[in-house]
């Protein structure tokens, strides 16, 4: 079990984690040692996530979300598989972590009173200008 936070923790059959090619660090070993990490894991369908955790993860993942509903995380910054798996599952349970603070409500405020005239000033300075483009001898009225 992966803990997330007091409320939530990963099962680690959810996780699947496939070896690559690193594009990385690592000299000639680089070409022979698969050492970079895909993290693959179905948000859309993971039972340890409560509805509205999963609605926010999969709206922060963004592009890392597939159409299929499985976030893919791509860890290659250290020249092990074992460094790059443990950076991938951080990154993970950070981005779940984050999906589980609750946005704060927006609560509607009125305007202030210097807002207020300093509208109505701008206004007044858009009318005088337009005002004093008309040709003098014209009337629209």
């Amino acid at each position: 079990m992966i803990p997330v936070n007091d409320r939530i923790s990963l099962n680690d059959d959810e996780l699947e984690f496939e070896f690559i090619r690193s594009s990385g660090p690592g000299g000639q070993n680089v070409n022979k040692v698969s050492t970079a990490v895909r993290l693959r894991f179905a948000a859309a369908t993971s039972p340890s996530l409560p509805e509205d955790v999963r609605q926010r993860l999969i709206r922060l993942a963004g592009r890392k979300v597939g159409a299929d509903g499985v976030l893919m995380i791509l860890a290659q910054e250290a020249r092990s598989q074992e460094a790059n798996r443990r950076a991938a599952v951080e990154r993970l349970v950070e981005m779940i972590a984050r999906a589980c603070e609750r946005p704060r409500p927006r609560r509607p405020t009125r305007p202030t009173l210097g807002s207020k005239v300093r509208r109505l000033e701008s206004k007044r300075k858009q009318s005088e200008t337009k005002a004093r483009r008309k040709s003098p001898g014209s009337s629209d009225d």
